[in-house]
């Protein structure tokens, strides 16, 4: 077995933020109309299980397909033979980077230096264990932090490659998701690279039948949020209390999953001694997954001063993989 503890180490940002701005953020977000609460805070332990078994569902068929992309892509991309520095955003469990690596020659593995970037330090640090058991010469230097406010804290060793799988970019309304684009390309230097995963508009069927699975694993994945809620808030959610809602909004493009009340509920925060109450049938908005079109994906390219080199899809173009090039110097 290799001996992981001199071939890593994990930075944890998240306290920079604070536990209090996290639990006014998810307070305010479910006072709001209609309530709300951001999808990062699915991904506790549970939460990151449970989304690692949605990816094995045969209806989810975003993950699989990407990974075929991934399959044999290094070769296809060609990257300069010198240090490398991957920068994977919303790393999870590292699966999709295993990919990539496998297309690189072993002799060149030393130059690779990987920085997985997640909200949650239980998945870094377990996926790092499985990677350095596989791939020894691994350096690696796991980043915990919410990498939409704190792109800024990204450590900048030399030549990078960003990747961000899982077209989580469509978790972010879209001028989020343009605002999030800027921040990466002005911390991008000349040369930089970007593998942006993308799940592409598709008929409403197969996309609400990838979001609402026979063996209710999304459904449990949804609920999982409000025992986050519980323990940030000092609450007393009950999820079952709630029926997962999952749908394709065709005008807005993007896949909604909410959760709905079954009865009237009085909510109990002990952190600060409020109440939320909610009405039967009324919805919490958990997330949104934004579907693009290729003219989508020129303009966050455009929005973040990026080049698009190369959109690698599989053959029914069920999602593309985006490689954008930083093409200017960011003035420092």
């Amino acid at each position: 077995m290799y001996d992981t503890r001199e071939a890593f180490c994990i930075t944890d940002h998240l306290p920079r933020i604070g536990k209090p701005a996290m639990q006014n953020e998810v307070f305010l977000g479910l006072k709001d109309k209609p309530r709300q609460i951001d999808s990062k805070y699915f991904y506790d332990s549970r939460g990151s299980e449970l989304f690692e078994e949605i990816t094995r569902l045969e209806e989810y068929y975003p993950t699989r397909t990407e990974k075929t992309i991934i399959e044999g892509l290094w070769e296809r991309m060609d990257p300069e033979h010198e240090p490398l520095h991957i920068v994977e955003l919303g790393s999870g469990d590292s699966s999709k980077f295993r990919l990539l690596l496998s297309g690189i020659p072993p002799s060149q593995l030393p130059l690779i230096g990987y920085y997985p970037v997640d909200i949650s330090k239980e998945a870094i640090a377990q996926a790092t264990e499985n990677l350095l058991n596989e791939f020894p010469p691994m350096r690696i230097h796991g980043l915990v932090l919410d990498f939409v406010h704190q792109l800024h804290l990204l450590p900048r060793p030399g030549n990078r490659l960003f990747c961000f799988f899982g077209s989580t970019i469509g978790n972010l309304d879209i001028d989020k998701a343009y605002g999030f684009m800027a921040k990466l390309g002005g911390i991008m230097e000349h040369g930089e690279c970007l593998l942006l995963g993308l799940d592409m508009i598709k008929s409403k069927a197969l996309l609400e039948r990838a979001y609402n699975d026979s063996r209710g694993v999304t459904e449990k994945f949804n609920k999982n949020i409000l025992m986050v809620a519980n323990r940030l808030l000092e609450a007393d959610f009950e999820p079952e209390a709630f029926d997962h809602l999952a749908f394709y909004n065709q005008e807005a493009r993007r896949v909604e999953m909410h959760l709905r009340a079954r009865k009237p509920m009085d909510i109990h925060c002990g952190f600060n001694g409020k109440r939320i109450r909610i009405q039967k049938h009324e919805c919490i908005h958990t997330e949104n997954s934004y579907k693009f079109s290729p003219g989508h994906i020129h303009e966050l390219g455009n929005r973040g001063g990026l080049r698009l080199t190369e959109l690698y899809s599989d053959p029914a173009s069920w999602f593309s993989l985006a490689c954008f090039e930083k093409t200017h110097r960011t003035p420092k």
